[in-house]
């Protein structure tokens, strides 16, 4: 079904205004899709990112690292973190190197619940299922373009 549908908006003023629309709308169709996986986990996909940044690290990081590899660069990543102290996903330590910053370290129940997710990728890939992976390269260049356009 085409964004015509969808929105219930025949008409358009030009291509580029209706891609804008389309990349919006798709942004917030891709959003409901993935909310209802994490909320069967009850987190949010924020804490979820920020788990598999600290995962992927290896090691500890500071917010401050955390916030540089997050896709949502607007987040509060200290409240973020703070939550999922709280939930026993993570831990917070003291630097090592330098006693004024706080590390965040994945625990074993955060690793548990990343495999848990692990176990849902094929189910997050459906959402791509329809494009081949020629089109899915088709469509991050477009993106990465986007983004860097000089705005």
């Amino acid at each position: 079904m085409g964004i015509e549908q969808d929105i219930n908006q025949a008409v358009f003023r030009n291509e580029l205004q209706k891609s804008v629309i389309n990349l919006i709308y798709t942004y917030n169709w891709m959003t409901e899709k993935m909310n209802a996986i994490f909320d069967r986990e009850s987190i949010t996909g924020q804490q979820f990112n920020i788990l598999r940044i600290l995962r992927g690290a290896g090691k500890p990081l500071s917010t401050l690292q955390i916030r540089q590899r997050m896709l949502d660069k607007m987040s509060d990543t200290s409240r973020i973190v703070d939550r999922l102290v709280l939930k026993g996903l993570v831990k917070k330590n003291t630097c090592e190197d330098d006693k004024r910053l706080v590390d965040v370290i994945i625990t074993e129940k955060g690793k548990t619940l990343l495999r848990k997710f692990d176990g849902y990728q094929e189910e997050m890939d459906c959402v791509f299922g329809a494009l081949s992976t020629e089109e899915a390269k088709s469509l991050n260049r477009l993106l990465d373009k986007i983004r860097s356009a000089d705005v």
